[in-house]
């Protein structure tokens, strides 16, 4: 269903069966982990032009792992972490 890269690649899917026997499908819920108890590969200081998708390129190779430094840094919203020029970013290790 998601790809190997996906934050909910391996979160286990489960199957509801309603009162009219009809199934569904759906993720269990993921819970956020820890950013300081993650493994740190580097770090990132924000500039002025800088955005998220930029940042995860340059650093881990690959826009779409935006959600990983989100994680290490205690974000909900990705945004917040580009506000502030000069912020400096944890850039976690990528982890199976």
């Amino acid at each position: 269903m998601f790809d190997f890269t996906s934050r909910y690649y391996s979160i286990e899917t489960v199957t509801y069966t309603g009162p009219d026997r009809r199934s569904h499908s759906y993720k269990r819920r993921r819970f956020l982990p820890q950013g300081e108890n993650m493994t740190v590969l580097a770090e990132a200081t924000v500039t002025q032009s800088d955005r998220l998708d930029l940042i995860t390129a340059r650093t881990l190779g690959d826009p779409c792992q935006f959600w990983r430094v989100c994680d290490a840094n205690n974000a909900l919203n990705p945004f917040d972490l580009t506000t502030v020029i000069g912020r400096r970013l944890r850039i976690p290790m990528p982890t199976a």
